[in-house]
């Protein structure tokens, strides 16, 4: 007998991805619905069967309730779990039994996605036992980065322009509804073309401090901090900060204290960030604050995994880099709730002993460790050009649908939304 789920989607990323996705569910046999949030919900899905959101968060809870019931839902897929609009309806979902799909930026990039059950990051059901990872890596495939798809930049940025062209109607049609980012798109948009100017303006010298880094890296040793998004979930939610900050000011701290004298800090700034905040600024009085001014670098562009390659240790809160820093082999240590803070791959003491006793990860564990989350938590695809789109959804229909539903099928698989062949491991 054929299962028929009954899928209820939430808030996605600002693409055609979630419309697609359902539209290649209901092909499937499945019953698939959405609630809009916003004006830019509304845009991007055109699977019809609608449910639009116009009351106020604290009648969220009510509201989802009466969907489940009403409408059977056996299965809600959402990206990002500590959105607003998404934390009642997940704490709800579970508690009556009601399976979590929950999508998010991958967590190797830039050729995947992460998808699991229940929450991803630091809400990620995935042990943080080595042991654990060496048992389940046995049988599995050695995964390599996917099949690549070109992603450029424009359509992204386009993609988001156009969810947020609508926001203004927002006020009209969603009233009620909080939104996950604090500040307008206006405000943001306008941050971005502050940024791209400065970061154009300061690119030679960039590029001259990363080259003095590098060349100099035998006698000077340098950390790398890696900056992420100073409102990002991941920091707001998963970690001790405000925001990031407060974070580089702690590292910035403890380095000035702790580090040897003849060790360099510098400092990457995150290639989305909107330029809002103006670290340059900081670091520079938080450097003569703790006369190392000489010793500190800010770097609005570089070559990440040139960095990676030479720097002596990694000072992260969460950011993916760390995972790239695990790759490299670097010393590597996580401020906040990291999915590889792992005994074995980060460094387990403090951040102020991680300066003079930082060690290099177990390489072999950190092998294991990757092909069991790629195995678990990652699709093969992408959510911003439409070979990514289509990769993307014909693989996430693999972890979504049980694999007996989906082989009893004689459905038509040559749709342009769901086709695609699948890349991404090789064997061990």
């Amino acid at each position: 007998m054929i299962h028929r789920q009954h899928f209820l989607f939430l808030q996605g990323v600002c693409s055609p991805f979630f419309s697609a996705l359902g539209g290649a569910l209901r092909q499937r046999g499945h019953r698939v619905q959405k609630v809009n949030f916003s004006v830019g919900d509304s845009v991007y899905w055109r699977q019809g069967e609608t449910i639009p959101y116009r009351g106020s968060m604290s009648g969220l809870k009510d509201f989802y309730r009466v969907q489940y019931d009403k409408n059977k839902i056996t299965d809600i897929v959402l990206f990002g779990d500590c959105r607003p609009v998404h934390r009642p309806a997940i704490l709800l979902a579970k508690a009556l039994g009601i399976t979590v799909h929950v999508f998010e930026e991958g967590y190797f990039r830039p050729y995947w996605i992460t998808l699991e059950r229940g929450g991803v990051n630091g809400n990620s059901e995935l042990s943080s036992d080595p042991d654990w990872y060496r048992r389940e890596a046995k049988g599995l495939p050695h995964f390599d980065n996917g099949q690549s798809f070109p992603s450029p930049f424009w359509k992204r940025a386009a993609y988001d322009v156009g969810y947020n062209f609508w926001a203004g109607a927002n006020r009209i049609f969603h009233n009620g509804v909080r939104s996950h980012v604090p500040y307008s798109p206006l405000t943001e948009y306008l941050g971005y073309a502050k940024r791209g100017a400065k970061v154009k303006f300061n690119a030679s010298s960039s590029r001259r401090a990363e080259a003095q880094l590098i060349a100099e890296a035998k006698n000077a040793p340098f950390y790398l901090m890696p900056l992420q998004l100073a409102t990002d979930a991941q920091i707001v939610h998963h970690s001790p900060y405000a925001n990031m900050a407060e974070a580089l000011y702690e590292a910035v701290a403890s380095f000035a204290r702790h580090a040897p004298p003849h060790t360099r800090f510098a400092t990457k700034i995150h290639p989305l960030d909107p330029g809002l905040v103006d670290y340059r600024s900081l670091l520079k009085s938080w450097a003569c604050e703790f006369g190392i001014l000489e010793r500190v670098f800010l770097l609005d562009s570089g070559n990440l995994p040139a960095l990676l390659s030479h720097t002596v240790g990694v000072v992260t809160v969460n950011s993916t880099v760390g995972a790239s820093a695990l790759l490299h082999g670097r010393p590597t240590f996580a401020m906040g709730k990291a999915l590889y803070n792992i005994k074995g791959l980060t460094f387990q003491e403090s951040l102020d002993s991680f300066w003079l006793k930082g060690r290099k990860p177990d390489a072999q564990l950190f092998k294991n460790y990757r092909d069991v989350v790629i195995s678990k938590t990652q699709v093969n695809g992408g959510f911003y050009s439409a070979a990514g789109i289509r990769l993307a959804v014909k693989n996430s229909i693999e972890k979504i649908v049980p694999k007996s539903f989906a082989l009893g099928l004689a459905g038509n698989t040559s749709s342009p939304n769901i086709s695609g062949k699948v890349l991404g491991h090789t064997k061990k």
